[in-house]
């Protein structure tokens, strides 16, 4: 170690013992990140950072966490919980600066020289975590402290800080040999550089997979302004006189809704279905095959059976039994559903003299059909209804008023990432502000699918921060001076997403390892699941759902109609999210020695295994498409959503058992279970809140799954 390094050391070791101030670096003074912004918040300065700018930050940000973290290891006094446990705590702020914004961006505006960047420094970090975690001395502090835990007399959230810790260097190989652990760190650098290519190939191949035709005729059914758009959008990528119709993450598209050309329906869910299972530089058969046998490598050096055995252990779930018994109850009454919704399509095919079966690629064309036979509206009658700016205003954030007491001011003086993006500030109902709030409505090319929360400054008492929470969806743009019209999922999305935006900025804990969503994956979408409740509430949908033309407000048989049909279309949509949910604990219950060769092959025998091999309903991702397990942070945990809305269906209960909408309900609810993130274990917080153990029945009784 040379001079630099050991001065850097003590200065980490006294920083970490006795100081809040962060330790110092040698970052230039140049670089936007080698000191926490002075914008609000510490909200950042995105209007400073360059792409140049993250390297040297991510370089010296592990160098500094790095030192900080010998020098806790080596700490010459007796362990306590201050100088080894809150000192960790403290610890890396410049490491977790840079990453806050870096992957946050890579998610939502990202560019070539930052993905070359990702897949460089996946397995650099990966190395970094694991100098921590596998670090001998390190854990003894930990292990010493653990073990007389109860003499300590810790505060209930230090004490299952300390708890948490101890169970985190165990998971991840703490306890192992040195050859063990050199092992691990190797499968540990090959999974993250295995992961960061395959979210890269499905982004690349996405837009690579565009529907491409040559005629207007082709894409009838879609409006006028969405071919010009096909057409514009065509002309960007040098095909002047086609049309180009990007692919979303999903298996469905959009446009399969209004197409009227069959041929054109069935090309563009074909060109969906085969994404990253065709040949070319974006197939990610290969790396899925790789990427299951390193997981199942990992968890038998680690002593579990498979990688779902290891990852569920730390989730509210358990174990792969408690899982597998969730999803096949589901099974059986989803698929016999979607089956009756499919004959209902055919009579409609046949009653117009089709002449053809039903297939996937007629599914949602025709499910409109059904619902208008059935209901007398189809889903475009409700979109003169949700403006975008309307809902959001008037919707999302007048529901967070009146259950919780928050206001709203939008602001224009901080900067952006992208001239879409909406800032707010956010007050609680003293006055005091609460946080910041980014709205990140619309699709771009260079932003991945799917819709998203994420925090760029978490909130924790022990480093004074407060919470700057942002919102991503990916919302078709309309032309310029088109208003911005939402499906009805659409809007479902958005209260979904601000459910997960509630959670952050409502964490009112003092460390960060439990802030906001740092919460076990499976009841991650807990939170988010109950705040969609409030999209249909009667008061709520009445404040927001007016006609963006007149003002109109939706009338009440259109209001009534969409109500009665709440549970229409939800064999498919449970069997499709089921199928994909099957598919995750297919590939991550395998041990190492079970790995197959042929992934396509494997895929549908794990389909036909868990009878959900109905081919009018696809799985909502493929495996070589599904990001969420095979590069996100999903893996073995995509049942999590069904998991969490068996909380969230009983939590409904309770709210409407309690008068719905009411401060005293959301006040309860917030100081009860969304302050508290990951600082309790979260059934336990359950229980107290609801005085009992989740029952399943509100949600089959949701999904329609209840009869014969």
């Amino acid at each position: 170690m040379n001079r630099n390094h050991i001065l850097i050391a003590a200065v980490a070791m006294a920083a970490a013992q006795f100081a809040h101030a962060e330790p110092a670096s040698m970052l230039p003074a140049s670089n936007p990140f080698a000191k926490e912004s002075t914008l609000p918040f510490k909200y950042p300065a995105f209007d400073k950072i360059k792409n140049e700018d993250y390297e040297p930050a991510f370089v010296e940000g592990m160098r500094v966490h790095a030192a900080e973290i010998e020098a806790i290891a080596n700490n010459k006094a007796a362990p306590t919980f201050d100088n080894t446990v809150v000192a960790m705590e403290r610890s890396g702020r410049l490491l977790n600066r840079v990453q806050s914004v870096f992957y946050n961006l890579v998610g939502c505006n990202t560019n070539e020289d930052m993905q070359k960047l990702d897949k460089k420094l996946a397995p650099m970090l990966a190395a970094h975590s694991d100098a921590i975690r596998l670090n001998s001395k390190l854990y003894q502090r930990i292990d010493t402290l653990y073990a007389k835990r109860d003499k300590l007399h810790l505060d209930a959230e230090s004490k299952y800080l300390l708890e948490r810790y101890h169970t985190d260097f165990v998971r991840a190989g703490a306890q192992l040999s040195d050859a063990d652990k050199a092992k691990l760190k190797a499968y540990n650098a090959e999974i993250a550089g295995l992961q960061t290519q395959f979210s890269q190939n499905v982004l690349k191949e996405a837009n690579a997979s565009a529907l491409v035709v040559n005629s207007r005729e082709e894409l009838a059914g879609m409006s006028d302004k969405a071919i010009d758009a096909a057409a514009a959008e065509a002309k960007k990528r040098g095909m002047d006189g086609k049309f180009v119709v990007p692919v979303v993450n999903t298996t469905q598209q959009a446009p399969l809704a209004v197409l009227t050309n069959r041929a054109t329906r069935e090309k563009l869910l074909s060109l969906s279905l085969a994404r990253g299972s065709h040949g070319g530089e974006f197939d990610n058969r290969d790396l899925v095959l790789k990427l299951a046998k390193a997981r199942a490598e990992r968890a038998r050096l680690l002593g579990y059976p498979s990688h779902a055995a290891y990852m569920l252990e730390d989730q509210t779930a358990k174990n792969t039994d408690a899982v597998n018994k969730l999803l096949g109850e589901f099974a059986k009454p989803a698929v016999r559903n979607a089956k009756k919704e499919a004959a209902e399509i055919q009579k409609v095919i046949d009653a117009e003299k089709g002449g053809f079966a039903a297939t996937a690629y007629d599914w949602d064309f025709y499910t409109d059909k059904v619902r208008q036979a059935k209901y007398a509206f189809d889903q475009n009658q409700l979109r003169p209804y949700f403006e975008y700016n309307t809902v959001l205003l008037n919707g999302v954030f007048f529901a967070a008023n009146k259950e919780y007491g928050l206001t709203f001011k939008e602001r224009h003086d901080l900067p952006v990432y992208n001239p879409d993006v909406r800032v707010f500030d956010v007050f609680d109902a003293d006055g005091k502000q609460l946080a910041i709030f980014l709205h990140d409505p619309y699709a771009r090319s260079n932003k991945r699918g799917g819709a998203w929360m994420n925090a760029y400054v978490n909130q924790n008492t022990l480093l004074g921060t407060r919470p700057v929470i942002a919102n991503h969806l990916n919302i078709p743009k309309p032309a310029a001076g088109e208003p911005t019209l939402l499906t009805y999922d659409e809007v479902r999305t958005m209260f979904h997403e601000f459910g997960h935006a509630l959670h952050g900025m409502f964490s009112n804990v003092k460390y960060p390892r439990f802030s906001g969503t740092r919460v076990p994956r499976d009841v991650g979408e807990f939170p988010s699941q109950v705040n969609e409740m409030w999209m249909a509430w009667p008061e709520v949908l009445a404040n927001y759902a007016k006609h963006y033309q007149t003002g109109a407000p939706m009338p009440k048989e259109l209001l009534d109609k969409v109500t009665a049909s709440q549970k229409f279309n939800e064999g498919y949509r449970t069997t499709e999210y089921l199928a994909a949910s099957m598919l995750d604990q297919s590939w991550h219950q395998l041990t190492a020695d079970q790995i197959p060769t042929d992934v396509l092959g494997f895929e549908a025998n794990a389909l036909h295994q868990w009878g959900v091999d109905f081919p009018l309903v696809p799985p909502r991702y493929r495996t070589t498409y599904f990001s969420h397990v095979f590069s996100g942070g999903y893996s073995s945990g995509y049942y999590g959503y069904l998991w969490a809305e068996k909380l969230d269906a009983d939590t409904v209960e309770w709210f409407k058992e309690n008068g719905g909408l009411l401060r005293k309900n959301g006040d309860r609810f917030r100081k009860m279970l969304l302050s508290r993130g990951g600082s309790a274990d979260v059934m336990e917080m359950y229980r107290s809140f609801r005085g009992r153990d989740p029952v399943i029945q509100p949600l089959l009784e949701r999904r329609g799954l209840t009869g014969e």
